[in-house]
């Protein structure tokens, strides 16, 4: 199946997304899973709010999930 090694992938990357998710709500911040993964932009926008977080836990959840989204090197939505 051509999808193995994507699936293989999902579970850890996905318990990082729930955990960031409950981490934001704490903060009072919605996060919308299915968004943050196929909406770069509101991905990108996210993880700048969660990077100005008081808390360190939120902080280091975005920085994880920027790099398993591919993010890391991006310059964010408001780059130009």
């Amino acid at each position: 199946m051509n999808a193995f090694g994507q699936v293989d992938k999902l579970p850890l990357q996905l318990v990082d997304i729930v955990d960031f998710k409950w981490l934001m709500a704490g903060d009072g911040v919605h996060v919308h899973v299915e968004r943050l993964q196929s909406d770069r932009v509101y991905a990108l926008e996210v993880l700048a709010a969660a990077a100005r977080s008081t808390q360190q836990a939120v902080r280091q959840a975005a920085a994880r999930l920027r790099t398993q989204l591919g993010l890391d090197d991006s310059a964010g939505p408001a780059a130009g």
